[in-house]
């Protein structure tokens, strides 16, 4: 494909911001190219639109946070296929498997990781639980159509769910197998959201580039005996989720 040539049928916008010149440019780019096509290289791009790499590299994260292109270490960019975007409330707790099903997509498991461990100071507190209590760290991937698009991991007593039980059957979701198995009572979920840079271990597990953003969620899980049963971290690709929050109107009433 002739790069130069399709860069120059790109109008300049000569009101905008430099920055958003970029993204206008970019949007185009990304617009004109076929699915599944690499864009050119970075140092070519960045020359070609007449930016650093770094600002390059800025400009193309917001892209790939909408899931229109993916990066991938040592490879290149790609133009990805509109995906269905997993739409969810945050009143009710749901698994991602749960959320996917309901928009006909599947949702699979890779990368399982089950360790046990023994609590440490920062572990004990997360968890109130004492230190030097054993518990059972689960991380996986989780991907839909084929992309990861979500990085989980879950600290556990081993009282609440054994390696043996997250070895054989366990499909991606602490919550679900918690549920099915229908011995403890769960009432609540605390869940701090943050947005978070990408960190290099991350970044490998959801083929993007360290740095990029991401939707993180601290959660603690609590029975109806008001134990917790489950600390996790949930690190989800923006372009790929899309939550929000239904809020009653407060007393305006300033009397």
């Amino acid at each position: 494909m002739d790069w130069g040539r399709k860069m120059d049928s790109i109008v300049k916008l000569e009101n905008q911001h430099p920055f958003q010149m970029l993204q206008t440019k970019l949007a185009k780019l990304i617009a004109e190219t076929p699915s599944g096509e690499r864009l050119p290289a970075e140092p070519e791009l960045a020359r070609i639109l007449g930016v650093s790499r770094a600002t390059l590299r800025e400009g193309m994260r917001t892209f790939e946070g909408q899931g229109l292109i993916r990066r991938r270490q040592g490879v290149g960019t790609f133009v990805v296929p509109q995906s269905k975007v997993i739409e969810a409330g945050l009143e009710v707790l749901e698994s991602i498997e749960r959320l996917a099903n309901r928009i006909g997509l599947k949702a699979t498991m890779g990368a399982l990781q089950i360790k046990d461990m023994v609590a440490g100071v920062e572990e004990s507190e997360k968890l109130q639980v004492d230190e030097g209590t054993p518990l059972v760290r689960v991380s996986r991937v989780i991907y839909t159509d084929g992309r990861p698009v979500a990085y989980l991991t879950d600290m556990l007593p081993p009282n609440i769910l054994t390696e043996d039980e997250l070895s054989v059957g366990f499909n991606g979701s602490v919550l679900e197998l918690l549920l099915k198995r229908g011995n403890i009572g769960l009432a609540k979920s605390f869940t701090d959201i943050q947005a978070v840079a990408a960190s290099a271990e991350i970044a490998k597990k959801l083929e993007i580039q360290r740095g990029d953003v991401l939707l993180m969620f601290v959660a603690r899980l609590y029975s109806d005996a008001g134990e917790i049963v489950d600390f996790s971290y949930s690190y989800f690709l923006p372009g790929y989720f899309r939550f929000h929050v239904i809020r009653s109107v407060g007393n305006s009433n300033f009397s």
